[in-house]
């Protein structure tokens, strides 16, 4: 396993490798991500599929430092540690590992994957990121959550022995929940958190469970006033504890940004492997776009047939970057570097951006261009949607 030296500026994007690993105990009801519920999973033989697609990959990306690897899912504490390792082992071989590299692994917090810490902590993983979700009984069984508040507390207990670094998710904006209530429960969790904490506003996502019943009226979720209220409460408090946004969704104290997402964010190549996973990857100087079979079996089995389970490859166009560069970077508070504008895309953002909306925009105090960067504000953060969509007609 080659190790290099960090090399890469403050907000350089790095390259990243992401592991698709779809399994679940069981589909959460608000999920939409390629999860998948099995009785059996024979891990040798998706070892050796996901270590064939990995080579495959690096034959056409040869030469890279990885400075992130990210296994997400499904549930990737599903997964035995000599799988994680030997495809940490694959990919270190593969290309070479950046010295101070962010290797994560998702996890759920039930007792039976918590005790695997250890073993992940061996197989070479630096940093859990634990779907805790909620701290209240009550939201937890709404959320379809396996494990149970006192469970969550002893997975991050058991997380800060064994990592240095470490982060959990909650998801807030959920019916019946008041400013009160999630003041209570966040100030409780900032009591356990570390360097990073996650917390998403509750979505109905179209196919799933919650969309069916949300479309019944078997439940209703905060209006706007009060998810804005629940959002600027979060921002507030999460500030004053030291871990401010340094995304829409992502707090940290300083250096303990996730690196592996800010690659995204940043606009960087990553390889994707696994089921469903996408890859952006610059190949002779073009941007390219990577889907994996979506379908478990189906990606198993082009992987067994085909050395990958590649289903489709496209080129994305200058119109496609700029519109994915501009919606991932204004995600992030530092914004996007006019630099990146112009290595990307061979333009200056008022080339490229609607110049009546700008100057309302940054009128508005939603955004502000100066001679380094653009920067959606908090407020325009709040509001990126109609931001983009004026920004970018």
């Amino acid at each position: 396993m080659i190790q290099v030296p960090a090399s890469r500026g403050p907000e350089t994007p790095g390259f990243a490798v992401y592991v698709h690993w779809p399994f679940c105990l069981a589909k959460c009801p608000y999920c939409d991500f390629n999860s998948h519920v099995r009785e059996r999973i024979e891990q040798d033989r998706w070892r050796a599929a996901l270590l064939r697609e990995l080579d495959h990959y690096a034959a056409q990306t040869p030469g890279r430092a990885v400075t992130s690897i990210f296994f997400g899912g499904g549930t990737p504490s599903l997964m035995e540690p000599a799988t994680v390792g030997a495809v940490i082992e694959r990919i270190g071989r593969n290309w070479s590992l950046d010295a101070d590299v962010e290797i994560t692994l998702e996890a759920n917090p039930t007792s039976v994957e918590a005790h695997k810490f250890q073993g992940f902590r061996a197989a070479g993983v630096n940093r859990v990121s634990l779907g805790i979700q909620a701290l209240d009984p009550a939201a937890l069984k709404f959320l379809g959550r396996q494990h149970t508040a006192g469970e969550a507390l002893e997975a991050i207990a058991l997380a800060a022995r064994h990592f240095d670094r470490y982060s959990f998710d909650l998801i807030y904006a959920r019916p019946g929940q008041t400013v009160d209530s999630w003041t209570a429960e966040l100030d409780r969790a900032l009591g356990f958190a570390a360097g990073h904490l996650s917390v998403y506003q509750l979505t109905i996502e179209p196919g799933t469970a919650f969309a069916t019943a949300y479309a019944r009226g078997d439940f209703a979720l905060p209006d706007d006033e009060l998810a804005g209220e629940l959002y600027e409460l979060t921002q507030a408090r999460l500030a004053a504890a030291g871990l401010p946004a340094y995304e829409i969704s992502n707090h940290a104290r300083a250096g303990e940004a996730s690196r592996h997402n800010l690659t995204y964010w940043r606009y960087g190549d990553y390889v994707g492997v696994g089921p469903g996973a996408h890859g952006r990857l610059t190949l002779g100087g073009t941007k390219t776009a990577t889907r994996q079979a979506k379908a478990p079996e189906t990606w198993l089995g082009l992987v067994e047939a085909n050395g990958h389970g590649t289903q489709e490859t496209e080129i994305v166009d200058r119109d496609a970057r700029a519109e994915e560069m501009v919606m991932m970077g204004l995600r992030l508070a530092e914004g996007i570097p006019r630099r990146r504008f112009r290595d990307e895309l061979a333009l200056e953002p008022e080339d490229l951006l609607d110049p009546v909306a700008l100057g309302q925009l940054t009128e508005g105090g939603f955004v502000t261009l100066d001679r380094d960067r653009l920067v959606a504000t908090a407020a325009g953060r709040q509001r990126l949607n109609a931001v983009l969509a004026a920004l970018l007609r």
